[in-house]
């Protein structure tokens, strides 16, 4: 089991923590993180683009001129495609972009997610985050203290208006609740920080799988 010390926001070791092998020391599974962000991805279309046809714009009640003998290709509407101000053949309509992924793949990814940031000595575990000010000085001087720099993904059982509030003007910052983390989230991310809570969390719901 990999070991990893828990530290406080002074940036000092409290305790050490043994990691699950299982969630957290797996070798990632390459198909299962495409998979799962591709899903998430085309979950994040909205869908909602749309044409209209023929049908759908107005005029074209009658033929612009009769059948035969005008010496013009014959025509049955001015709404046809081929007229200015016609519908559109073939054009983007509502839909939904949803890919199904079974659930043992989803887990696996997220496992996978999580060892590879392990792996590669991106996961912070801290004891607690508590940012009691609400001041964007007072989060970035957390974040120096952990020398943290580039992306990070803060991930607990829960966050205060002010740790949200403090951490706003830092766009480097996302959060996530440990039940709503995504892989998506995870690998796009370049360093994850997650409280020990949200450890024993991930562990409890990744081991049944």
């Amino acid at each position: 089991m990999p070991k990893v010390d828990i530290i406080n926001q002074t940036g000092k070791s409290v305790e050490k923590i043994e990691l699950s092998d299982y969630v957290f020391g797996i070798e990632p599974h390459q198909q299962a993180l495409y998979d799962v962000v591709n899903a998430q991805r085309a979950a994040m279309r909205q869908g909602t683009h749309d044409v209209k046809n023929r049908s759908e714009v107005s005029g074209g009640g009658r033929k612009p001129w009769r059948q035969k003998g005008t010496g013009r290709a014959r025509q049955g509407s001015i709404r046809s495609p081929q007229w200015r101000g016609g519908g559109v053949v073939f054009g983007p309509t509502p839909r939904s972009y949803a890919v199904k992924v079974n659930k043992k793949v989803r887990q696996l990814a997220l496992r996978s997610a999580l060892s590879y940031l392990q792996a590669n000595n991106n996961l912070i575990v801290i004891d607690q985050l508590q940012i009691a000010s609400g001041k964007t000085k007072d989060f970035q001087a957390f974040l120096n203290t952990l020398n943290i720099k580039g992306k990070v993904l803060l991930v607990a059982t829960e966050f205060s208006d002010n740790e949200i509030l403090a951490a706003r003007n830092i766009p480097t910052v996302a959060f996530a609740q440990v039940d709503h983390v995504s892989v998506y989230d995870l690998l796009n991310t370049k360093t994850l920080v997650i409280t020990k809570a949200a450890v024993a969390v991930l562990e409890e719901v990744l081991s049944n799988d």
